[in-house]
């Protein structure tokens, strides 16, 4: 009997459902400490289960230590909460929920779904995928760092300061000011020391940017030649995306991208409206990329005037070039999976 066990992580918990892959019959409920002892534990429990394949919900968060212990040496996917959820409401029919059901509603939501992301810890996507997430934690930080600084010189200098904010700008506006009073001069000493703080993180951006060029770049990736893909942006698709053998078709890649339209038909009204679902990291990425093809591309800018042209409002124009961005991004992804399959051969 092949079994698939679903796993709600907690920071201090795991709860486990064991399900029958072929009745989806709820087999036995657990639960462990989420510790060395409690995950040994586990590992015991679900020997019984000698044909067995493992579903962690956001094995890229809570559950990812688990995850990849798990995956050195059995078939473990990685389920979003999002898709748990929902079929925790499905199935119930309300949004009751605890640890024993969030956990068989994740084996049912991987039972039920075939393109869920294989757990592996060595694959080349995940060195790009942990790389562009320091990359946009430095980011945020650093725009932090700039809105606390913005705060500081807003009391600093009458009227603020306008505009975009560097290091150097913010550097130059800092030596002019000649303050009056103990709280004037504690808020200059506070603003020279965020400004080290912004020097110091655009420093660790910049490094973190060599490396990520030098990872796409040793990848052998052609998401490069594709206009406004360049290697930050390709680094957070490869990354989003893992393996892309998951996806049968470019519309199941555009679904789970967020870039295929959810049809909102009634009686003879027919239209369509934007998707939310999917991958919102990678929705984000091809957003970019299309909104540079509009303003700077020969190609994408034709197409994008063109559908205006055909009655389009601006939005549901670049709604229709990022879903023609995702599926030359499906493309070039799925040629280089192929060339790595016959190097591998």
């Amino acid at each position: 009997m092949k079994v698939l066990i679903g796993v709600d992580p907690h920071k201090a918990s795991v709860a486990v459902a064991a399900v029958d892959e072929a009745t989806s019959e709820l087999l036995e409920h657990a639960a462990f400490p989420q510790d060395r002892s409690g995950l040994r534990s586990l590992e015991r429990w679900a020997r019984r289960f000698p044909e067995r394949r493992w579903a962690v919900e956001n094995a890229g968060g809570l559950g990812q230590h688990l995850a990849v212990r798990l995956a050195a040496g059995e078939s473990v996917v990685d389920v979003p909460p999002k898709l748990s959820a929902r079929v925790r409401v499905l199935s119930s029919g309300n949004a009751r929920k605890n640890d024993g059901v969030d956990a068989l509603a994740t084996a049912l939501a991987a039972s039920r779904n075939e393109r869920l992301a294989q757990v592996d810890p060595e694959a080349s996507s995940e060195a790009l995928r942990l790389l562009s997430e320091r990359r946009e934690d430095l980011v945020a930080e650093r725009t932090r760092a700039l809105n606390r600084l913005h705060a500081l010189l807003r009391d600093l200098v009458p009227g603020g300061v306008a505009g975009k904010l560097s290091a150097d700008r913010a550097a130059r506006i800092l030596r002019a000011i000649r303050p009056k009073g103990a709280s004037a001069r504690l808020r200059r000493r506070l603003a020279s020391e965020v400004l080290r703080d912004v020097r110091t993180l655009d420093r660790k951006i910049a490094d973190l940017n060599g490396r990520i060029e030098a990872e796409v770049e040793a990848s052998g990736t052609t998401l490069t030649q594709i206009f406004g893909v360049g290697p930050i942006l390709a680094a957070r698709i490869i990354g989003a995306v893992g393996d892309v053998g998951r996806f049968p078709t470019k519309a199941h890649f555009a679904s789970y991208s967020g870039t295929a339209p959810l049809e909102a038909s009634s009686g003879e009204v027919v239209r369509h409206r934007l998707s939310l679902a999917g991958n919102r990291k990678l929705n984000y990425a091809l957003h970019m990329v299309a909104t540079c093809q509009a303003r700077s591309d020969a190609r994408g800018g034709t197409y994008y005037r063109k559908k205006i042209a055909e009655g389009k409002s601006r939005k549901e124009a670049l709604r229709c070039l990022k879903r023609r961005v995702s599926d030359a991004v499906f493309r070039s992804l799925l040629a280089d999976s192929q060339a790595a399959s016959r190097g591998a051969a």
